[in-house]
C-alpha cells in the first residue's frame, strides 16, 4: 500500500526557470538539502525539512547554465557546466561563481553524475565518459566519439552495482533507441539495441531503473500510454557484442496516450512506481502511484496547475513543477500485499508508523507451555534441518523454467523467460530451448486459451531451434494462422519438411489482406518498389527491352494476335507487385527456404489453381524487377536471388500446367512466360554460335608466349 502526503511549495517565489521546468535537482552531501538548476543561470541550495534555500549562485548575464549543478561527496564541493564546455567548481563559502575555479573543455559536456562512494563522472554528448580528475588533470585532452552520426542522448544514470560504480544511457536515432552500459571495475561497454514490445512505433517519454542481484531493470513510459520493462543483464554473456533486449508491458494506459508533455516516472521501490501524467486525454494531470506487483492504482493526487513532465525522487520526497512552483509531495510505501494493493489492509497502529513484520519460530518458543529441554531438542532439530538444507543441489534455471510454463500465467513466465535468455548460454542451450517449447505447446494442447506467442517468438529469435528440435511448433503455428511465427521458422530453420514448406505456402496465398494488415511482418526482404495492383492482375510489359527480352518481341503470329485483343498497359501497370508488401515478404521466406524438388512437387499440385495463378505472377515480376538491373539482383536485404526465383517458377508450371492452363486470368501471364522462354532460347543459341570464336582465341592466347615483343595480327570471325 502506498500513500501520498500533503505537498507544499519549496520555492518562496516563481522558479524562473523557463516553460520546461528546472534543469535539474540533485541531492547535496547533507540529506536534507538539495540543489536545484533553473534552466537560466541560477543554482540554489535548499533545505526540504525547512523549506527555505540556503545558498544562491549564478553565473554572468550572457551564460547558460547546460548541465545541472550536482555535489561532489568525496570534497563537498558543487559542480556545474555552463556554454557546454565552461566547467565551474565551488563550496558554500564562495558569492560569485565568475571568480570560481574555471576549467575550458575540449567538448561538449552532456551530464555530470555524482553519487556516494565515488568521484564524479563527465558524460560528454558524443558517449564518452572520463573521471572528473583525469579531466581536470587535461581539461584540452581529446575526447573520443562513441555513439554513432545522428545518434542523440535521451536520458543517463549513474549507480552502484556491488560496490562498482555503473553508468547506463540512452540514445536515439531515428525512432531506434540503444541503451549503453559503461562498467568501469572492468572497463567494458556493452551496447544493446532496445526492442519495442508495441506493435505500434512509439516515442519513449520517460525511463526510470532499478537494480537487482542478476539485472538491472529498466522501466519505460511510452507514448501509447503504457509502462513496459527491459530486463539488462549485469553480467550478460558477451559483453563486446551488440545485443538486442526486448520491451514487456508491465502496466497498460496508466497515462493518456494522447498525451505529449506532463509525463515522467519513476521507480520508489521493488513493487511500486511514481507516474506523472493525465489517466484520460480530457483529465487534468496527476500525480500517482501504481503496484507494478499486483498492477493496480495506489493512490493519486490532482494537480490542476499543471506540470512540467518532470520528476525528481529522493528517499521519501518526489519533487515536480507543480505551475511555477517546485513542489515537495512525501510519501509512504509498505511491504506489498495482495491486500495492500487492492486497499483492505486493515492498519491497528498509527497513521505515522511502518509495520514491521515479526516471525515467530513455533520449535523455540518458550511460550505455549513449552519447557528449557524442548528448546535444546528444538535447537540440534534447527541445527540439523540447516546442514541438510545446505549440502541440496542447486536446482538448474533451466529444471525451474521448465516448471513454471506448467502452472504459472502466460505473463510471469514470459518474465521468466527473459531472465533465462538473458544468463550465460551452455553446450546444450538449443536442446533445452527445444524442450521449452514442446512444454509450451503441450501446455497449449491441454489448455485451448492458453497461447504465450510472445515467448515461442523470443525463443525462436534466439537462433539456436530447427525443425528436428520443435517438430509440433509450425503445425500449431499453421493451426493458429500465425504468420509472424510461419516467416520466422522459414528464415531461421534449415530442415524444414516440404510438406509443411508447402503448407506455409498455402496460408501465405489464402490468408486476407485484412488480416495482414494487422499483423507485424519482417519486411527486410521487400524493398520500397513494391507497389500493390489494385485489380490484382498482371498486365505485359511493353515498353523497355531488357536482357535480350522484349514482351513486344513476339514471332507467334497467334499470340501476337491474341495479345493485340487487348489494349496494351502503361509501363507502370506492368511493373507493379500483384500482391501487397507484407504478403509478398511471406513469400519471400518460402523463395528462401530449402526443398528437394521429387518431394515438392506432389505437394505443389495441391494449391489451388488460382493462388497457384497469384504466385506465378509474383515470380514473374520479380523477374522483370531483376532484368531490370545490370546486377539481376535485386534491391533490399535477403531478397530472393534470380535462381530462386527461376526455379519456383519452373515446379510451379510442372506441377499444375495443365490446371492453370485453363483458367482464362492465367492466359496472358502464360503468354508472356512462353515469350520470356523463347527469347531465352535465342540467347543461348547466339552465345553457341560464338563459342566456337572464343575457343579459338583462348588458343591464340596459349601461343603467344612463341611470338616476338611486337607483332600484328589479324582474326577474322565469321
Amino acid at each position: 500500500m502506498a500513500d501520498l502526503e500533503e505537498g507544499f511549495a519549496l520555492t518562496a517565489v516563481p522558479l524562473g526557470s523557463g516553460p520546461d521546468g528546472p534543469l535539474g535537482v540533485e541531492q547535496s552531501d547533507k540529506t536534507d538539502q538539495f540543489l536545484v538548476t533553473d534552466s537560466g543561470r541560477t543554482v540554489i541550495l535548499y533545505k526540504v525539512s525547512d523549506q527555505k534555500p540556503l545558498g544562491s549562485w549564478s553565473v554572468k548575464q550572457g551564460q547558460i547554465i547546460t548541465c545541472p549543478a550536482v555535489c561532489n561527496f568525496q570534497t563537498g564541493e558543487y559542480i556545474i557546466v555552463h556554454d557546454n564546455k565552461v566547467l565551474r567548481i565551488w563550496n558554500n563559502e564562495d558569492v560569485n561563481l565568475d571568480k570560481v575555479f574555471k576549467a575550458t573543455l575540449s567538448a561538449e559536456v552532456y551530464r555530470i553524475h555524482s553519487i556516494q562512494g565515488t568521484e564524479p563522472l563527465v558524460l560528454f554528448k558524443e558517449g564518452a565518459v572520463r573521471g572528473l580528475e583525469a579531466l581536470l588533470a587535461e581539461p584540452q585532452q581529446k575526447i573520443e566519439t562513441v555513439i554513432s552520426d545522428e545518434e542523440v542522448i535521451k536520458w543517463t544514470k549513474f549507480f552502484m552495482v556491488f560496490r562498482h560504480p555503473v553508468l547506463i544511457f540512452i540514445t536515439e536515432k531515428h525512432g531506434n533507441y540503444f541503451v549503453y552500459v559503461q562498467k568501469f571495475n572492468s572497463r567494458i561497454l556493452s551496447k544493446y539495441t532496445l526492442l519495442l514490445g508495441q506493435e505500434e512505433k512509439c516515442v519513449i517519454q520517460s525511463f526510470s531503473t532499478s537494480v537487482g542481484r542478476k539485472f538491472i531493470s529498466l522501466m519505460s513510459l511510452s507514448s501509447d500510454g503504457c509502462v513496459y520493462e527491459t530486463l539488462i543483464p549485469i553480467h550478460p554473456s558477451e559483453p563486446e557484442k551488440n545485443q538486442r533486449l526486448v520491451q514487456s508491458q508491465l502496466l497498460k494506459s496508466v497515462v493518456s496516450g494522447t498525451a505529449r508533455n506532463g509525463v515522467a516516472l519513476a521507480i520508489l521501490d521493488q513493487d511500486h512506481i511514481a507516474v506523472l501524467g493525465a489517466p484520460l486525454p480530457a483529465s487534468k494531470e496527476c500525480l500517482s502511484v501504481w503496484n507494478t506487483k499486483f498492477q493496480t492504482l495506489q493512490t493519486s493526487k490532482e494537480l490542476p496547475q499543471g506540470t512540467s513532465g518532470q520528476l525528481w525522487y529522493y528517499g521519501e520526497n518526489l519533487f515536480m513543477l507543480h505551475g511555477k512552483f517546485l513542489t515537495v509531495v512525501p510519501f509512504k510505501c509498505e511491504v506489498s500485499s495482495l491486500a495492500g494493493a487492492l486497499g483492505k489492509l486493515k492498519h491497528s497502529q498509527d497513521p505515522g508508523i511502518h509495520a514491521t513484520p515479526h516471525f515467530v519460530n513455533w520449535e523455540t518458543s518458550q511460550g505455549c507451555g513449552l519447557g528449557s529441554q524442548n528448546s535444546e531438542q528444538s535447537k540440534r532439530i534447527l541445527r540439523r534441518r540447516k546442514v541438510e538444507v545446505s549440502v541440496q543441489p542447486e536446482v538448474p534455471a533451466s529444471t525451474q523454467l521448465l516448471a513454471t510454463i506448467q502452472k504459472d500465467s502466460e505473463k510471469h513466465i514470459e518474465v521468466e523467460l527473459r531472465k533465462f535468455l538473458a544468463t550465460k548460454r551452455t553446450p546444450d542451450f538449443h536442446t533445452i530451448i527445444g524442450d521449452v517449447i514442446i512444454g509450451l505447446l503441450g501446455r497449449c494442447k491441454a489448455e485451448p486459451s492458453f497461447y504465450p506467442r510472445n515467448c515461442l517468438m523470443q525463443l525462436v529469435q534466439t537462433h539456436v531451434l530447427s525443425y528436428s528440435l520443435c517438430p509440433g511448433l509450425m503445425e500449431f503455428a499453421l493451426e493458429k494462422t500465425d504468420v509472424q511465427i510461419l516467416q520466422l521458422c522459414l528464415q531461421q530453420f534449415p530442415d524444414i519438411p516440404e510438406s509443411v514448406t508447402c503448407a506455409c505456402l498455402k496460408v501465405f496465398l489464402s490468408i486476407g489482406d485484412d488480416t495482414l494488415q494487422d499483423t507485424d511482418i519482417n519486411m527486410e526482404s521487400v524493398s520500397d518498389y513494391m507497389d500493390p495492383v489494385q485489380d490484382g492482375e498482371m498486365e505485359e510489359q511493353t515498353a523497355f527491352l531488357q536482357n535480350g527480352f522484349s514482351p513486344e518481341e513476339d514471332n507467334c503470329d497467334s499470340c501476337a494476335q491474341k495479345l493485340k485483343e487487348k489494349p496494351q498497359a502503361t509501363a507502370d501497370e506492368s511493373t507493379s507487385c500483384p500482391v501487397t508488401p507484407k504478403r509478398a515478404a511471406l513469400l519471400n521466406a518460402v523463395l528462401h527456404s530449402a526443398y528437394s524438388e521429387t518431394f515438392l512437387l506432389p505437394h505443389l499440385k495441391d494449391i489451388p489453381a488460382q493462388h497457384s495463378t497469384l504466385f506465378l505472377q509474383y515470380l514473374y515480376f520479380l523477374y522483370l524487377k531483376c532484368s531490370e538491373n545490370a546486377t539481376m539482383t535485386l534491391p533490399g536485404t535477403h531478397p530472393p536471388t534470380l535462381s530462386q526465383i527461376m526455379d519456383w517458377i519452373c515446379l510451379l508450371l510442372d506441377a499444375n500446367f495443365t490446371v492453370v492452363v485453363m483458367i482464362p486470368e492465367a492466359k496472358r501471364l502464360l503468354l508472356s512466360l512462353y515469350k520470356f522462354v523463347k527469347s531465352q532460347i535465342s540467347i543461348c543459341s547466339e552465345l553457341n554460335k560464338i563459342e566456337v570464336s572464343f575457343r579459338e582465341l583462348q588458343k591464340l592466347n596459349q601461343e603467344k608466349n612463341n611470338r616476338e615483343l611486337y607483332s600484328i595480327e589479324v582474326l577474322e570471325l565469321f
